[in-house]
């Protein structure tokens, strides 16, 4: 039997509908109570998404989430950031308190200003829902009093000024977020370094084993072995090493040829298939642009 589709909430004003709340004060932006959200036994909980972004600070449990293939369970509270189209599920709602607010916003929203150019760099739009931002007791304060603020500015009367500072709002919003998960990988730095370890197994193994016959490990190896996102990863490489994730697997695949130049006598072509790059062109170009010589040159000196 064929799996039925998700169901897209297209417009704000439906949601603020299917959640039983009034209309919204703006078509394309609003900041909902969590207290005030009534999920009823509508089946598109099961299975849906919609078109905006979602920033969403919580305390309490209100049910189980299902986020791509992960349930998690908001029993503490967290910062999770989504973006549209990505599809959720909602099951075993239940009745406990549940406090803080939802931001929700169309990208039409920011698409003229300068935010809607940039947006597409935090990448925490596209973690998972299991690598949600655990805020300190003072970031959950700042936090709300920036989603409070956008709140009472959206009950105004609407002017030439309302978009414009409640863009300005979410782009500070945002800009906190992106300093507290900076934060976030650095108080777990112990669980991160031991991350970074398994990357390096993993990278290793593949480079002994897989290379010649899948060609050169990708980000997105990576991230299914480690169960994380590919952003989450290239985000907590990026705090404990300064590179991303693409750049820290290719400077591993170098330092691997380095060893294998200086230690072997295999040539370059041998070297470059056993590493799994499928042209040995595109190894001597890689090597050249990491290391301003050639893998001749390479190992001549080191000879």
């Amino acid at each position: 039997m064929k799996k039925a589709a998700p169901y897209r909430i297209e417009s704000i004003s439906e949601l603020h509908r299917l959640f039983g709340l009034p209309k919204p004060d703006h078509p394309l932006v609003s900041v909902i109570n969590f207290e005030l959200l009534k999920f009823g036994d509508s089946e598109i909980w099961k299975n849906f998404y919609y078109d905006f972004y979602c920033v969403a600070c919580k305390k309490g449990s209100s049910g189980k989430f299902k986020y791509g293939q992960r349930d998690y369970d908001f029993e503490e509270g967290i910062m999770s950031f989504t973006k549209p189209g990505q599809i959720f599920s909602v099951t075993d709602v239940t009745d406990d308190p549940v406090s803080g607010y939802m931001l929700i916003f169309k990208p039409d929203l920011i698409r003229h200003y300068g935010l809607g150019k940039v947006i597409g760099n935090y990448g925490f739009f596209s973690y998972s829902t299991a690598e949600a931002l655990h805020l300190s007791e003072k970031e959950d304060e700042i936090i709300m009093s920036v989603l409070k603020q956008m709140q009472d500015e959206l009950k105004n009367n609407i002017d030439d000024y309302s978009q414009g500072l409640v863009v300005s709002h979410i782009e500070l919003l945002l800009n906190y977020a992106d300093r507290f998960h900076n934060r976030q990988f650095l108080t777990r730095s112990a669980v991160n370094n031991d991350l970074l370890t398994e990357i390096e197994s993993l990278l290793t193994d593949y480079l002994n084993r897989e290379s010649a016959l899948s060609g050169l490990p990708t980000v997105q190896f990576l991230s299914e072995k480690l169960n994380v996102s590919p952003n989450y990863l290239s985000d907590m490489l990026r705090s404990l090493t300064g590179q991303n994730a693409q750049t820290y697997i290719q400077k591993f695949v170098i330092d691997k040829a380095k060893d294998l130049l200086s230690t072997t006598n295999l040539s370059v072509k041998e070297i470059a298939y056993d590493l799994g790059f499928e042209h040995p062109q595109s190894f001597s170009t890689m090597f050249r642009k990491k290391t301003q010589q050639t893998p001749l040159q390479y190992r001549a000196s080191y000879n």
